[in-house]
């Protein structure tokens, strides 16, 4: 299976739908632009998800859900918001068939709608109507509700995990007394999904503010990470967005403050989805297939015995047993969560229809962390042969050192993981202070250039190199120099790149 995958160098892109596919990930539904994410993928999913669940319940925030359907009308009060997603709005009219004859279904005309529904895009407008029934005073804020959930954004060019129709993800609504508050909620929740990323998923990125013309709709300020893949190009699929008091003027939430003064409350959502699942195997994957971080691997270590008969099946097993159930816990430290323990999955592969370099190949391809193979030979020599799935590399180690190697084996691969991703990023970022160098360099390369500042050069440049500011980074120093395009006056470089 893992000789059909088309090489990165030859085509990226077809590389990574052939290991989404045989990856066993995830497949095209048959409903045009929507995915059946299969149990080998959703089990990567909910790994991400019940971590990040952790460290949100951690921070204080609290489950709840909302309806699927959003009255039209709700639309209407926020208007940069409407226009932010009016062109990827799913609407229902009819709430029944007439009849089905022949094969025909035929919508009754009577049962039309009294007011249209659109499927949910996203759920700033009904939360926020709740939220003002929720919220009277001082004392109700602040109010931090997450929501997970599916959405529809109707795309017309779709990628499974990356674009698709229909998606899962989770959304965050705060409200807040102060727009201070508001503010440090929005920065504070992009620094823990930087930390779920960083310390789980194993991928480096840069933290930053999106510029204006690239906010969420109806935000006054996006703030967001971007991280590389493979083919130089970014992936924006977590950000953090200051409201302001947008929504809640829209849907009149005020609240009485300390002052015993009626007053707007201050707003913030944030959200990450199964995009998360792309940036994963664009990060990490090579020519053989997955490599996952053994934080969010469904399987930790696979054990592929060597047998001929149920006897040296039950030989070999009966020797491994003892060292495999001593293996606890991989312990991954985040700066939200501590040491957070995620206990170890272990598969013995005891399939007799296929040959040990087939459960090889299918194993190297779905990334499991760690591999063990071992036969009557290597029982009567007290060793087992390990394969560590990130750098191909394979060693023996003796049967009663097996659960403290492979234990210690688990964290240098998290943390190699990461290390590997930050150099690959590093050594492909970038300056440029002519427009000629940027135009080069950004066709593969995250590019650290001036900007004016304005949107009308913003947008030249994305017409002409299909390229966008990604952020304008947190952590970059104030420098005198010039727009490589505009040559108006500069005072801080942004990050440049083509993106997904």
């Amino acid at each position: 299976m893992a000789t059909t995958l088309t090489s990165r160098a030859e085509d990226y892109s077809q590389r990574y739908n052939d290991l989404v596919k045989y990856a066993d990930l995830a497949e095209n539904s048959a409903v045009r632009g929507c995915m059946i994410i299969k149990p080998y993928g959703y089990a990567i999913w909910e790994n991400m998800r019940d971590i990040l669940d952790r460290m949100f319940k951690v921070t204080g925030h609290q489950n709840a859900y909302f309806p699927l359907f959003i009255p039209k009308s709700y639309f209407s009060k926020e208007a940069s918001h409407v226009a932010g997603f009016a062109k990827e709005c799913a609407v229902v009219t009819h709430y029944r068939l007439k009849n089905w004859e022949n094969w025909e279904i035929i919508v009754d005309p009577e049962a039309k709608l009294e007011e249209e529904l659109i499927v949910r895009p996203t759920s700033e407008t009904i939360i926020w109507d709740s939220y003002r029934n929720w919220i009277k005073s001082y004392r109700d804020l602040p109010l931090l509700i997450n929501q997970r959930a599916n959405v529809v954004r109707w795309e017309m060019r779709t990628r499974l995990f990356l674009r698709s129709a229909e998606f899962l993800w989770q959304e965050w609504h705060t409200a807040h007394a102060t727009p201070e508050e508001a503010d440090a909620e929005a920065r504070k929740m992009l620094g823990v999904y930087s930390d779920f990323v960083r310390n789980f998923m194993g991928v480096f990125h840069y933290k930053g503010e999106k510029p204006e013309h690239e906010r969420f709709a109806g935000a006054v300020a996006t703030y967001t990470f971007e991280p590389m893949m493979q083919d130089g190009k970014a992936l924006q699929a977590w950000t953090s967005h200051n409201l302001g008091q947008n929504f809640a003027k829209a849907f009149d939430v005020k609240f009485t403050n300390q002052n015993n003064e009626l007053e707007y409350v201050y707003a913030t959502s944030w959200g990450v989805s199964t995009r998360m699942m792309g940036g994963l195997i664009m990060a990490h994957s090579d020519d053989h297939g997955l490599v996952l971080p053994p934080a969010l691997a469904p399987i930790h270590l696979v054990v592929v015995p060597i047998f001929k008969t149920l006897e040296e099946l039950n030989e070999i097993k009966a020797k491994l047993q003892p060292q495999l159930d001593q293996l606890s816990s991989i312990v991954i430290h985040s700066e939200t969560l501590g040491d957070y323990l995620i206990p170890v999955k272990v598969k013995i592969d005891e399939d007799m229809q296929k040959s040990a370099g087939r459960k090889f190949n299918e194993r190297e391809l779905k990334g499991v962390p760690v591999r063990i193979a071992v036969g009557r030979r290597d029982l009567e020599q007290g060793q087992v042969e390990i394969f560590r799935r990130d750098t191909l590399e394979k060693s023996f180690v003796q049967i009663d050192q097996l659960a403290h190697t492979v234990q210690e084996l688990f964290l240098d691969i998290q943390q190699n993981i990461y290390k590997k991703h930050e150099k690959f990023t590093l050594d492909h970022t970038s300056t440029a202070n002519t427009y000629q160098e940027l135009k080069e360099k950004v066709e593969s390369w995250f590019v650290l250039a001036h900007r004016d500042g304005t949107n009308e050069t913003a947008m030249q440049i994305q017409d002409e190199l299909k390229a966008t500011i990604r952020c304008l980074p947190f952590d970059l120093w104030e420098e005198e120099w010039v727009d490589p395009l505009s040559w108006k006056p500069s005072k801080r470089r942004v990050i440049y790149a083509r993106s997904y």
